[in-house]
């Protein structure tokens, strides 16, 4: 049997084919997500690649899974919380698999992550991991939960959604209705703002980390001081909450090695075990490939 999964991104969208029994690729293909162009063309778009990649294999899938830049609202059942705006408030369950003619299962890509990274990727050297916290650190800033290798999704389908989590009372105003949250503290985003509205001047996050290494400027080095500490705070409340066996920090903030020694010593200030942590926190190992392959493990 194949596992198929198919990551809808906000540039491109992603179809990949498994191997059920090793878990190896069979094929991969892309088109391009074209959002501008609307709903129904992302739902034409991802019955075009299916088509496709049906051709190349020579057979058509029998259920698929898909990775979503939002989540599915399991009382409405319309979409939510999606950055690919134009489709919040669609009931997108039920027009793939009306498109498609087969069962489809959606969930959030960050919980995507998680599974992936869980089954296939970093979480294979813990095998008795049985609760593993999947942290997206980037643009923005968001995560999922696996327990036993099942993603779990929530009562309002919104587990693992810390990145919405008041870290900065009084901080910058979200998107959410809120402001301070994790997102607007400690993603990339967040990072290069507070650089910039402190000197006038706008530097990538790279360009910001450079000059804390060189000691070479006070706000840069006040930079990094506040993400390790917000770090260090908001993944504290994480493990005081579920106490993963695992947390892999994917996103392009993740990359960033201070995050695995100062920031671990960050966290034990804040957890609630009389500062002793030995929770292993680590970096992904599948790279871009982790939000489709998670869908077609769902």
């Amino acid at each position: 049997m194949k596992l198929w999964g198919i990551d809808l991104g906000g540039t491109k969208i992603e179809c990949a084919v498994l191997d059920k029994n090793n878990l190896s690729v069979i094929i991969r293909k892309r088109v391009p997500t074209e959002a501008d162009k609307g709903y129904q063309h992302i739902v034409n778009q991802i019955v075009k690649l299916v088509n496709l990649v049906s051709e190349d294999l020579g057979e058509t899938p029998v259920k698929i899974g898909f990775a979503t830049p939002g989540v599915l609202d399991p009382e409405t059942q319309l979409m939510k919380n999606c950055n690919t705006v134009c489709m919040n408030g669609q009931p997108m369950n039920q027009d793939l698999e009306k498109a498609l003619g087969i069962p489809v299962k959606l969930a959030n890509d960050a919980n995507c992550f998680a599974l992936a990274e869980t089954l296939m990727g970093a979480g294979k050297n813990y095998p008795n991991a049985e609760l593993v916290f999947g942290v997206i650190m980037g643009t923005g800033v968001g995560g999922g939960l696996v327990v036993h290798g099942k993603v779990i999704g929530g009562h309002h389908g919104i587990g693992g959604e810390w990145g919405h989590n008041i870290l900065e009372e009084g901080g910058e105003d979200c998107y959410c209705g809120k402001s301070g949250c994790a997102e607007k503290v400690i993603s990339g985003t967040g990072l290069e703002h507070f650089y910039e509205k402190n000197t006038g001047n706008h530097l990538k996050l790279k360009e910001i980390l450079e000059k804390y290494e060189a000691k070479s400027d006070s706000v840069a080095e006040a930079t990094i001081d506040r993400m390790l500490e917000f770090y260090g705070r908001g993944i504290s409340t994480i493990i005081n909450v579920l106490d993963p066996d695992l947390i892999v920090i994917g996103g392009g903030v993740g990359n960033i090695d201070l995050l695995y020694t100062e920031g671990y010593e960050r966290i034990k200030k804040y957890i609630f075990n009389n500062k002793k942590l030995s929770t292993p926190i680590i970096k992904p190992l599948l790279g871009d490939s982790a939000g489709v392959f998670g869908a077609a493990l769902l």
